[in-house]
């Protein structure tokens, strides 16, 4: 009895140190994400210039993701780098705490693997993974579903505040402040901009890759080493493929504010996600942010369906 309840004492220390691990990663990371997000906004501070594909074609290119963090540096300063990474500290931790709560209150513990002093026949072990496959992929679901909607609130509180670079705003300058902002301008609804999207981008890439994993794992993959990088592969993948909803994501989440990055003429009135979708698609730009290097302008060189805003507030112009 002591030794299970040693093992799962250094289980849980083992994950509360992975976690704080991630946090660290995620905060200094922050300056890039933060300029990511105004990419996905579609915000460009400095002109697209002459360049070359990687194939020699020649383009117009926008910053990559450095430059553009640079020009963020040297309009705020260093600090100002990491706008927004509070309330996105405080919901990565609200996510974790609630989420595993939720699933330990639905009695959805995890099913580990079997030890190796445990042999099973081919067809009993062919049937225990399938069980685990399903027990853990339900888990999984509910952890996504949970932790993301827990957490939306701060996400949306940190998306704002990047926002505000556009147009220079300081209607979110603290977390307080964000909570007072959005509930006397949206009202409850206001916390959950956005959140459709992403139910559907992470839930999706959850089930896509756990599923793709196990058919890869019972059908192709025989090698135990190989297997370890499966998931982490597959993920990946679909992470790409479902990035547009992240994109969709960003953009709904300014929907309705006060800020200048959610309203017209820098942002068209959307209806709801769906609308915002097919916009993007059909201008081409459900990728935005997705590279971090070379960055191709989108709608150079072909007839624009809306403005498209290259030099910062608040002198905007239009790129004809």
């Amino acid at each position: 009895m002591t030794t299970d309840a040693n093992e799962n004492t250094n289980k849980e220390v083992a994950e509360w140190v992975r976690f704080g691990m991630r946090l660290a990663v995620s905060a200094a990371l922050h300056p890039l994400e933060y300029s990511k997000v105004l990419i996905q906004l579609g915000y460009e501070p400095t002109a697209p210039v002459p360049g070359k594909s990687m194939f020699g074609t020649p383009i117009m290119v926008l910053p990559n993701i450095f430059q553009y963090t640079a020009n963020i540096r040297k309009t705020d300063g260093f600090y100002g780098c990491y706008r927004g990474l509070t309330p996105k500290l405080v919901g990565c931790v609200f996510s974790m705490v609630l989420s595993e709560k939720i699933a330990d209150r639905l009695g959805l513990a995890p099913m580990e693997d079997k030890k190796d002093d445990e042999p099973l026949s081919s067809e009993a072990l062919a049937s225990f993974r399938y069980l685990q496959f399903k027990v853990n992929l339900k888990r999984d679901v509910v952890l996504s579903v949970s932790g993301i909607v827990v957490s939306h609130p701060f996400h949306v509180i940190t998306i704002r505040m990047m926002a505000q670079f556009i147009g220079r705003e300081t209607f979110y300058h603290s977390i307080l402040g964000s909570i007072v902002e959005i509930y006397k301008n949206e009202g409850i609804m206001g916390f959950f901009a956005g959140l459709m999207p992403k139910l559907v981008c992470d839930v999706a890439c959850v089930v896509l890759t756990s599923t793709t994993v196990y058919l890869l794992n019972k059908y192709v993959i025989k090698d135990k080493i190989a297997r370890q990088y499966s998931a982490g592969v597959t993920q990946f993948a679909f992470s790409s493929i479902l990035y547009p909803f992240v994109v969709v994501t960003t953009c709904m989440t300014v929907q309705g504010s006060r800020l200048v990055a959610g309203q017209p003429p820098f942002m068209p009135a959307y209806k709801n996600w769906m609308d915002c979708f097919g916009d993007l698609s059909a201008r081409g730009e459900l990728k935005r942010g997705a590279s971090m290097f070379c960055r191709p302008a989108a709608g150079l060189g072909k007839p624009l369906t809306r403005n498209t805003l290259y030099v910062p507030l608040p002198a905007l112009a239009k790129y004809n």
